[in-house]
């Protein structure tokens, strides 16, 4: 085993993701980021919500010009205590939005557990899905098999983010998101899904301790190397605390130990940072 895992190290340092309109390069001393849109008003982020389709290409932009190289758009809240929408409402709220950003060149990643919703997204230009109930919808598996797009590989302890309960606090638990990432991994590349990113599912809301939630993902944080073993980049979604503190603390461990992409909410700090700390933010090439 550890030589396959080493073998998989090696690989993570040089890859590069060919995506429908563009190339994401991954190496080692690059970070990219993802800046998170979300078209949800339920959201308790509120700071991320955008009032209309124009209002989100406008922020789109801004992020690409602080050097953001994604756009993660979501239209269906994943905190727990929110209601689920229909997949119809969630893409009339997505698509004339989805649109305009795939139309002014950016690489869009589509936060959705719901095959339907990803399905429309694919087709109308996104070439990631951040799918929050961790690709294990075959429905979801079929939609990327064979094609020149990305999923993002979550660990969830539940089948989306709107069913989840206490979630196990042992300390051996970041090995344990090591190896199930790893097994889906290698599961979803034998299904045809060659390109993927691993994803520890820090961003999730569970109902357990807040304190002992928030020890879990510091621990998992500096365990990203162990992530490594998957084969594919790292994607860590900076939890967004209600302390700033607390989150500038996530942000700059995660780069610090070598995060291949974040996902944030605060963009501009995470932009200012990755250089900062030393390392290169990633940018997507144009095909």
């Amino acid at each position: 085993m550890w030589l396959l895992d080493t073998y998989y190290s090696l690989v993570a340092l040089r890859y590069e993701m060919k995506l429908p309109n563009a190339n994401l390069v991954f190496d080692d001393g690059i970070t990219h980021v993802m800046a998170v849109i979300n078209l949800s008003p339920e959201s308790r982020i509120k700071a991320s919500v955008v009032a209309s389709p124009i209002d989100a290409l406008d922020r789109a932009r801004r992020y690409r010009d602080l050097g953001a190289s994604i756009i993660d758009l979501g239209a269906q809240s994943s905190h727990f205590e929110n209601r689920e929408i229909s997949p119809e409402e969630e893409i009339a709220r997505m698509a004339p939005a989805l649109e305009l950003l795939v139309a002014d060149g950016f690489v869009v990643s589509i936060d959705t557990w719901k095959p339907d919703v990803a399905t429309v997204a694919i087709g109308l230009g996104a070439s990631i899905v951040n799918d929050t109930g961790g690709l294990a919808d075959p429905r979801m598996v079929a939609l990327l098999a064979g094609r020149d797009l990305a999923g993002v590989v979550m660990h969830i302890e539940g089948t989306n983010p709107l069913r989840v309960g206490d979630r196990e606090l042992s300390e051996q638990t970041p090995g344990v998101i090591a190896d199930a990432l790893s097994a889906t991994t290698l599961r979803l590349a034998a299904q045809g899904v060659q390109q993927v990113f691993v994803d520890p599912g820090l961003s999730i809301n569970y109902r357990s301790d807040y304190e002992g939630y928030g020890r879990l993902q510091l621990a998992t944080i500096r365990s990203l190397e162990s992530l490594r073993c998957a084969g594919a980049p790292v994607l860590i979604p900076v939890p967004r605390k209600a302390e700033t503190h607390r989150m500038l603390a996530y942000l700059t461990l995660s780069i610090e130990n070598g995060a291949d992409v974040l996902r944030v909410h605060d963009v501009e700090a995470a932009c200012d940072l990755v250089p900062y700390l030393g390392r290169t933010l990633g940018v997507a090439r144009a095909r």
